[in-house]
């Protein structure tokens, strides 16, 4: 009785399994790159708009315990690119869209509130009800935001946000 014991692979055999191991490593490796990918864009993108989401909450906190709200002289506006008005210390303080960035001047000082990340293509402020007193009408600030947050080198994404803010004081 001959002895035929098989004692290991053929060397076809290693070549084919390794070659298989490789294309498999490769598909899975390129897929968990790309959702590394994926998951930074959203990242990058969530951070813009944090940003935003804080510059915003900290204009109608200001532009809410406010008063004298004014347009460029205007009174009401409707679409207007700056807002100003008195904060709750009696200083002139003013919003208004400097290149891409929210600018914010409080008296003659004035700071950036946005990241550069986020760049702002449009900052309309609409106010109702800021005639001089009796108006009988609470005055109140719509503030739409619209332009586009970096989302990764060279890629960015648009948006579009609105807020309002009323004056807690009565003007009436």
């Amino acid at each position: 009785m001959p002895m035929n014991r098989h004692r290991g692979y053929t060397l076809v055999e290693l070549i084919v399994a390794v070659g298989l191991f490789a294309f498999i490593m490769m598909l899975a490796s390129g897929a968990y790159f790309m959702m590394i990918s994926f998951n930074r864009q959203a990242q990058s993108i969530a951070t813009g708009i944090d940003n935003l989401s804080f510059a915003l909450e900290a204009m109608t906190r200001n532009i809410r315990t406010g008063t004298l709200y004014d347009c460029a002289g205007l009174g009401d506006c409707n679409g207007e690119s700056s807002f100003s008005f008195k904060d709750a210390n009696g200083v002139t303080t003013s919003y208004s869209l400097a290149g891409s960035a929210i600018q914010k001047t409080v008296g003659s000082v004035s700071s950036v509130l946005t990241d550069p990340s986020v760049a702002v293509s449009s900052l309309m402020f609409y106010a109702f009800g800021t005639g001089k007193p009796p108006d009988y009408q609470q005055s109140r600030v719509t503030i739409i935001v619209s332009g586009t947050v970096s989302s990764g080198p060279g890629k960015t994404q648009p948006f579009t946000v609105e807020t309002g803010a009323t004056m807690r004081g009565s003007d009436l």
